[in-house]
């Protein structure tokens, strides 16, 4: 009889509240949302001193699109769990490597040169081998960047090479 309560109980899984998946999204959302409270003691710009939005809008944007993409990966993470790995794979830290080069590149060269040079490097080592795309997502992502940061947000690149041919 004691046999068959221990495997009862060992078939039992812990609550939702003390699986990974939801501590990660718990401390995402609890960070995440305290920001967004704090972007509404913002103040807010006379229109004569604006450029583009208000500097508040794109932080709390910003922060409702991080919650929103972390709720919808918890939610696909309780349809399909995530497979448990010993070891971090080998795109893991040539990602990471990827962002020390665009932080390199966009100090000493031009930061849209730097974002089309991880957009390649990013896409190569995630698995895209054919080099017309690659170019392709090496250029068109970072002009979409470049327009929406210009023209939606009336903010300025930092000076480089390629954003000098444009700004003089």
């Amino acid at each position: 009889m004691n046999n068959v309560r221990n495997k009862k109980r060992a078939s039992k899984s812990l609550p939702f509240f003390f699986k990974e998946e939801f501590k990660v999204f718990f401390i995402i959302v609890l960070v995440s949302t305290f920001l967004l409270i704090s972007t509404f003691t913002f103040d807010t710009v006379p229109p004569i001193l604006n450029r583009g939005i208000q500097p508040a809008t794109f932080p709390k944007g910003l922060l409702v699109l991080i919650i929103t993409l972390t709720s919808v990966i918890y939610y696909l993470s309780l349809k399909k769990p995530w497979k448990k790995e010993k070891k971090l794979p080998k795109t893991f830290f040539l990602t990471i490597l990827s962002f020390i080069f665009f932080i390199l590149i966009s100090k000493t060269l031009d930061f849209f040169l730097a974002i089309s040079v991880l957009s390649i490097f990013v896409s190569y080592n995630w698995g895209e081998k054919r080099i017309f795309y690659l170019f392709l997502v090496g250029i068109i992502f970072p002009f979409i960047v470049f327009v929406f940061f210009e023209m939606v947000l009336g903010l300025r690149f930092p000076p480089g090479i390629i954003t000098n041919l444009y700004y003089y």
